[in-house]
Protein backbone atom coordinates (compact mmCIF):
# COMPACT_ATOMS: atom_id res chain seq x y z
CA UNK A 1 0.00 0.00 0.00
CA UNK A 2 1.22 3.43 -0.79
CA UNK A 3 2.22 5.88 1.71
CA UNK A 4 -0.06 8.84 2.67
CA UNK A 5 1.75 12.43 2.19
CA UNK A 6 -1.50 15.26 3.31
CA UNK A 7 -1.02 18.51 1.68
CA UNK A 8 -2.25 21.11 3.69
CA UNK A 9 -2.30 24.79 2.65
CA UNK A 10 -5.05 27.78 4.11
CA UNK A 11 -8.36 27.85 2.96
CA UNK A 12 -8.60 30.36 -0.31
CA UNK A 13 -11.46 31.95 -0.16
CA UNK A 14 -13.90 32.53 -3.62
CA UNK A 15 -12.87 36.23 -4.14
CA UNK A 16 -8.95 35.19 -3.28
CA UNK A 17 -6.21 37.46 -4.91
CA UNK A 18 -3.13 36.55 -6.64
CA UNK A 19 -0.96 35.29 -3.61
CA UNK A 20 -3.64 33.26 -2.27
CA UNK A 21 -4.32 31.89 -5.51
CA UNK A 22 -0.83 31.06 -5.81
CA UNK A 23 -1.10 27.61 -2.82
CA UNK A 24 -3.50 25.81 -4.76
CA UNK A 25 -0.40 25.78 -7.89
CA UNK A 26 2.42 24.91 -5.01
CA UNK A 27 -0.25 22.38 -3.70
CA UNK A 28 -1.16 20.91 -6.96
CA UNK A 29 2.50 20.99 -7.89
CA UNK A 30 3.57 19.28 -4.97
CA UNK A 31 1.13 16.48 -5.45
CA UNK A 32 2.17 15.58 -8.44
CA UNK A 33 5.75 15.63 -7.53
CA UNK A 34 4.68 13.67 -4.84
CA UNK A 35 2.61 11.13 -6.95
CA UNK A 36 5.90 10.88 -9.35
CA UNK A 37 7.74 9.68 -6.06
CA UNK A 38 4.98 7.09 -5.31
CA UNK A 39 2.84 8.57 -2.41
CA UNK A 40 -0.69 8.98 -1.91
CA UNK A 41 -1.90 11.90 -1.94
CA UNK A 42 -4.36 14.06 -0.05
CA UNK A 43 -5.07 17.97 -0.79
CA UNK A 44 -6.34 19.77 2.40
CA UNK A 45 -7.52 23.17 3.16
CA UNK A 46 -6.48 23.93 7.22
CA UNK A 47 -8.77 25.28 9.33
CA UNK A 48 -8.62 25.74 13.23
CA UNK A 49 -10.82 22.82 14.58
CA UNK A 50 -8.43 20.77 16.61
CA UNK A 51 -11.45 17.70 16.85
CA UNK A 52 -12.47 17.77 13.16
CA UNK A 53 -8.47 18.29 12.25
CA UNK A 54 -7.48 15.36 14.33
CA UNK A 55 -10.28 12.88 13.03
CA UNK A 56 -9.24 14.05 9.86
CA UNK A 57 -5.92 13.09 10.29
CA UNK A 58 -6.64 10.13 12.49
CA UNK A 59 -9.07 7.82 9.28
CA UNK A 60 -5.99 9.07 6.47
CA UNK A 61 -3.19 7.86 8.52
CA UNK A 62 -0.36 9.88 6.97
CA UNK A 63 3.45 9.58 6.54
CA UNK A 64 3.35 13.28 7.55
CA UNK A 65 1.67 16.30 6.70
CA UNK A 66 3.13 18.69 3.76
CA UNK A 67 2.91 22.10 5.19
CA UNK A 68 2.35 24.82 2.73
CA UNK A 69 0.06 26.91 5.48
CA UNK A 70 0.61 30.58 4.75
CA UNK A 71 -1.93 32.53 7.07
CA UNK A 72 -5.17 31.82 8.24
CA UNK A 73 -8.19 34.31 7.89
CA UNK A 74 -6.03 36.71 6.03
CA UNK A 75 -4.08 36.69 8.81
CA UNK A 76 0.03 36.19 8.95
CA UNK A 77 -0.01 36.78 12.33
CA UNK A 78 -1.47 33.38 12.71
CA UNK A 79 0.89 31.11 10.16
CA UNK A 80 2.66 28.94 12.99
CA UNK A 81 -0.62 27.49 14.19
CA UNK A 82 -0.79 24.71 11.73
CA UNK A 83 2.42 24.25 13.15
CA UNK A 84 1.62 24.20 16.46
CA UNK A 85 -1.07 21.94 16.17
CA UNK A 86 0.43 19.61 13.92
CA UNK A 87 3.50 19.50 17.31
CA UNK A 88 0.27 18.99 19.62
CA UNK A 89 -1.15 16.00 17.18
CA UNK A 90 2.62 14.50 17.10
CA UNK A 91 2.15 14.15 13.38
CA UNK A 92 5.24 15.40 11.30
CA UNK A 93 5.14 18.26 9.18
CA UNK A 94 7.70 19.51 6.55
CA UNK A 95 9.25 22.89 6.63
CA UNK A 96 10.20 25.12 9.67
CA UNK A 97 8.75 23.99 12.71
CA UNK A 98 6.41 26.29 15.18
CA UNK A 99 9.01 28.18 16.63
CA UNK A 100 11.04 29.17 13.42
CA UNK A 101 8.16 29.70 11.95
CA UNK A 102 7.16 32.55 14.64
CA UNK A 103 9.68 34.06 15.18
CA UNK A 104 10.26 34.93 11.24
CA UNK A 105 7.21 35.45 10.67
CA UNK A 106 7.32 38.39 13.24
CA UNK A 107 9.85 40.68 10.85
CA UNK A 108 11.27 43.09 13.61
CA UNK A 109 11.27 39.55 16.22
CA UNK A 110 13.51 37.97 13.28
CA UNK A 111 15.36 41.21 12.87
CA UNK A 112 16.26 41.22 16.69
CA UNK A 113 17.37 38.02 16.33
CA UNK A 114 19.55 38.59 13.36
CA UNK A 115 21.11 41.32 15.34
CA UNK A 116 21.93 39.04 18.25
CA UNK A 117 23.41 36.45 16.14
CA UNK A 118 25.15 39.18 14.83
CA UNK A 119 24.02 38.90 11.56
CA UNK A 120 23.51 42.26 9.52
CA UNK A 121 20.36 44.01 9.30
CA UNK A 122 19.07 47.43 8.74
CA UNK A 123 17.96 49.09 11.30
CA UNK A 124 14.08 49.79 12.16
CA UNK A 125 11.62 51.27 14.70
CA UNK A 126 8.35 50.01 15.64
CA UNK A 127 5.94 52.43 17.07
CA UNK A 128 5.05 52.21 20.63
CA UNK A 129 8.41 50.75 21.86
CA UNK A 130 11.26 51.70 22.83
CA UNK A 131 12.95 54.28 20.61
CA UNK A 132 16.51 52.39 19.78
CA UNK A 133 17.12 52.84 16.33
CA UNK A 134 20.68 54.26 15.71
CA UNK A 135 20.66 55.43 12.01
CA UNK A 136 20.69 59.20 11.67
CA UNK A 137 18.34 61.57 10.48
CA UNK A 138 17.36 62.75 7.77
CA UNK A 139 17.06 59.30 6.07
CA UNK A 140 14.74 57.37 3.70
CA UNK A 141 12.54 54.12 5.28
CA UNK A 142 10.64 51.55 3.77
CA UNK A 143 7.66 51.02 6.01
CA UNK A 144 6.38 46.79 5.86
CA UNK A 145 3.74 45.27 7.39
CA UNK A 146 4.86 43.77 10.91
CA UNK A 147 3.13 39.96 9.79
CA UNK A 148 1.98 40.04 6.26
CA UNK A 149 4.02 37.72 3.67
CA UNK A 150 4.44 37.99 -0.28
CA UNK A 151 5.01 41.94 -0.46
CA UNK A 152 1.50 42.26 1.14
CA UNK A 153 0.94 46.26 1.89
CA UNK A 154 3.92 47.33 -0.04
CA UNK A 155 3.66 49.97 -2.76
CA UNK A 156 5.51 53.33 -3.99
CA UNK A 157 4.54 55.17 -1.21
CA UNK A 158 6.01 52.57 1.13
CA UNK A 159 8.97 54.40 0.54
CA UNK A 160 9.31 57.66 2.52
CA UNK A 161 12.04 60.42 3.56
CA UNK A 162 11.77 61.68 7.52
CA UNK A 163 13.81 64.78 8.52
CA UNK A 164 12.94 63.34 11.77
CA UNK A 165 12.31 60.59 14.16
CA UNK A 166 8.32 62.28 14.83
CA UNK A 167 8.36 62.73 11.02
CA UNK A 168 8.81 58.93 10.83
CA UNK A 169 6.48 57.77 13.28
CA UNK A 170 3.92 60.27 11.67
CA UNK A 171 3.94 58.85 8.24
CA UNK A 172 4.32 55.36 10.27
CA UNK A 173 0.93 56.34 11.72
CA UNK A 174 -0.50 57.36 8.68
CA UNK A 175 0.73 53.91 6.61
CA UNK A 176 -0.92 51.61 9.28
CA UNK A 177 -4.29 53.73 9.24
CA UNK A 178 -4.27 53.34 5.60
CA UNK A 179 -3.69 49.45 5.71
CA UNK A 180 -5.45 48.72 8.70
CA UNK A 181 -2.34 46.80 9.70
CA UNK A 182 0.14 46.84 12.52
CA UNK A 183 3.63 48.65 10.66
CA UNK A 184 7.23 49.16 11.20
CA UNK A 185 9.86 51.44 9.61
CA UNK A 186 13.32 49.79 7.74
CA UNK A 187 16.21 52.06 6.99
CA UNK A 188 15.89 51.86 3.24
CA UNK A 189 19.06 50.42 1.51
CA UNK A 190 19.25 51.82 -1.79
CA UNK A 191 21.61 49.45 -3.62
CA UNK A 192 21.11 46.13 -5.45
CA UNK A 193 18.68 43.21 -4.38
CA UNK A 194 19.24 39.14 -4.25
CA UNK A 195 17.18 36.22 -2.97
CA UNK A 196 18.96 33.10 -1.95
CA UNK A 197 17.52 29.91 -1.90
CA UNK A 198 18.15 27.18 1.08
CA UNK A 199 17.74 23.34 0.48
CA UNK A 200 18.03 20.49 2.86
CA UNK A 201 20.34 18.05 1.46
CA UNK A 202 22.11 14.66 3.65
CA UNK A 203 24.49 16.71 4.68
CA UNK A 204 22.41 19.20 6.31
CA UNK A 205 21.43 22.25 3.74
CA UNK A 206 22.96 23.37 0.29
CA UNK A 207 22.78 27.59 -0.61
CA UNK A 208 21.26 27.92 -3.97
CA UNK A 209 22.45 29.59 -6.75
CA UNK A 210 21.78 33.66 -5.72
CA UNK A 211 19.66 35.52 -7.71
CA UNK A 212 19.69 39.50 -8.39
CA UNK A 213 16.28 41.48 -8.70
CA UNK A 214 17.22 43.69 -11.63
CA UNK A 215 15.29 46.88 -11.56
CA UNK A 216 13.97 48.70 -14.81
CA UNK A 217 11.98 51.69 -13.41
CA UNK A 218 12.04 55.64 -14.03
CA UNK A 219 14.79 57.11 -11.77
CA UNK A 220 11.71 58.70 -9.48
CA UNK A 221 10.62 55.66 -8.86
CA UNK A 222 12.01 53.08 -5.79
CA UNK A 223 13.70 50.10 -6.74
CA UNK A 224 11.71 47.78 -4.80
CA UNK A 225 9.84 44.30 -5.31
CA UNK A 226 5.70 45.26 -4.25
CA UNK A 227 2.88 43.92 -4.53
CA UNK A 228 2.18 44.82 -8.19
CA UNK A 229 5.93 43.68 -8.88
CA UNK A 230 4.96 40.01 -7.49
CA UNK A 231 1.80 39.57 -8.77
CA UNK A 232 0.26 42.05 -11.45
CA UNK A 233 1.37 41.18 -14.22
CA UNK A 234 0.48 43.40 -16.57
CA UNK A 235 1.33 46.23 -14.39
CA UNK A 236 4.56 48.49 -14.86
CA UNK A 237 6.20 47.16 -11.53
CA UNK A 238 5.86 43.89 -12.24
CA UNK A 239 7.06 44.10 -16.17
CA UNK A 240 10.12 46.52 -15.04
CA UNK A 241 11.28 43.58 -12.71
CA UNK A 242 13.44 40.33 -14.02
CA UNK A 243 15.42 37.96 -11.82
CA UNK A 244 19.10 37.15 -12.92
CA UNK A 245 21.39 34.15 -11.83
CA UNK A 246 24.50 35.18 -14.32
CA UNK A 247 27.08 37.22 -12.40
CA UNK A 248 30.52 38.26 -13.35
CA UNK A 249 33.66 36.88 -11.80
CA UNK A 250 34.12 40.23 -9.88
CA UNK A 251 31.10 39.47 -7.83
CA UNK A 252 31.95 36.31 -7.05
CA UNK A 253 33.69 37.48 -3.10
CA UNK A 254 29.77 39.09 -2.62
CA UNK A 255 28.18 36.32 -3.63
CA UNK A 256 30.85 33.97 -1.09
CA UNK A 257 29.55 36.52 2.00
CA UNK A 258 26.05 35.86 0.77
CA UNK A 259 26.17 32.10 1.13
CA UNK A 260 27.87 32.26 4.56
CA UNK A 261 25.27 34.67 5.90
CA UNK A 262 22.54 31.84 4.47
CA UNK A 263 24.20 28.94 5.97
CA UNK A 264 24.63 32.03 9.37
CA UNK A 265 20.57 32.39 9.52
CA UNK A 266 19.67 28.55 8.67
CA UNK A 267 21.53 27.49 11.62
CA UNK A 268 20.38 30.59 13.93
CA UNK A 269 16.99 30.42 13.41
CA UNK A 270 17.14 26.55 13.15
CA UNK A 271 15.68 26.09 9.96
CA UNK A 272 14.65 22.83 7.77
CA UNK A 273 13.58 21.99 4.97
CA UNK A 274 14.03 24.88 2.86
CA UNK A 275 14.05 28.75 3.41
CA UNK A 276 14.82 31.91 1.39
CA UNK A 277 16.87 34.85 2.11
CA UNK A 278 16.14 38.50 0.90
CA UNK A 279 19.33 40.92 1.08
CA UNK A 280 20.45 44.03 -0.82
CA UNK A 281 23.54 45.10 -0.88
CA UNK A 282 24.94 48.55 -0.35
CA UNK A 283 27.13 51.23 -2.22
CA UNK A 284 29.95 49.99 -0.20
CA UNK A 285 29.02 46.12 -0.86
CA UNK A 286 28.08 45.39 2.21
CA UNK A 287 25.08 42.91 2.63
CA UNK A 288 22.00 43.49 4.87
CA UNK A 289 19.36 40.81 5.59
CA UNK A 290 16.03 42.33 4.70
CA UNK A 291 13.72 38.85 5.73
CA UNK A 292 14.08 35.07 5.90
CA UNK A 293 11.60 33.07 4.52
CA UNK A 294 10.56 29.84 6.32
CA UNK A 295 8.68 27.72 3.74
CA UNK A 296 8.76 29.83 0.57
CA UNK A 297 6.86 29.52 -2.54
CA UNK A 298 7.60 26.56 -4.67
CA UNK A 299 5.49 27.00 -7.60
CA UNK A 300 7.51 25.61 -10.47
CA UNK A 301 7.78 29.12 -12.03
CA UNK A 302 8.76 30.73 -9.19
CA UNK A 303 12.17 31.65 -8.21
CA UNK A 304 12.75 29.75 -6.10
CA UNK A 305 12.32 26.46 -8.19
CA UNK A 306 14.87 28.67 -11.17
CA UNK A 307 17.44 28.42 -8.58
CA UNK A 308 17.22 25.03 -8.40
CA UNK A 309 17.14 24.13 -12.49
CA UNK A 310 20.13 25.92 -12.12
CA UNK A 311 22.11 23.57 -9.99
CA UNK A 312 20.48 20.68 -12.06
CA UNK A 313 17.84 20.12 -9.60
CA UNK A 314 14.36 19.21 -10.69
CA UNK A 315 11.01 20.10 -9.10
CA UNK A 316 10.66 16.74 -7.85
CA UNK A 317 13.93 16.59 -6.28
CA UNK A 318 12.80 19.70 -4.76
CA UNK A 319 9.79 17.96 -2.95
CA UNK A 320 11.81 15.00 -2.29
CA UNK A 321 14.20 16.76 -0.09
CA UNK A 322 12.01 19.08 1.72
CA UNK A 323 9.96 15.76 2.45
CA UNK A 324 13.29 13.66 3.53
CA UNK A 325 14.46 16.08 5.91
CA UNK A 326 11.28 15.66 7.32
CA UNK A 327 10.98 11.84 7.33
CA UNK A 328 14.92 11.67 8.21
CA UNK A 329 14.25 12.85 11.78
CA UNK A 330 11.56 10.32 12.26
CA UNK A 331 14.61 7.64 11.52
CA UNK A 332 16.47 8.98 14.22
Amino acid sequence: MRQTVVILHHPVPDNATPDDMDVLVQASSVANALKGLGYKTHIKPFALDIRKFSSLLARLKPLCVFNLVESLDGDGRLIHLACSILDHLSVPYTGAGADAMFVTSNKVLAKRWMHLAGIPTPEWIMPGKRIDCDHPFPSRYIIKTLWEEASIGIDEESVVDAGNLNELLGHLEKRSHKLGKQCFAEHYIDGREFNLGLLANKEGVEVLPPAEIIFDFPDDRPKIVDYRAKWVEDSIEYQGTTRSLDFSHEDEPLLEKLKLLAQKCWESFDLRGYARLDLRVDEKRNPWVLEVNTNPCISPDGGFAAASAKMGISYTEIVKRILFDTLKSLII
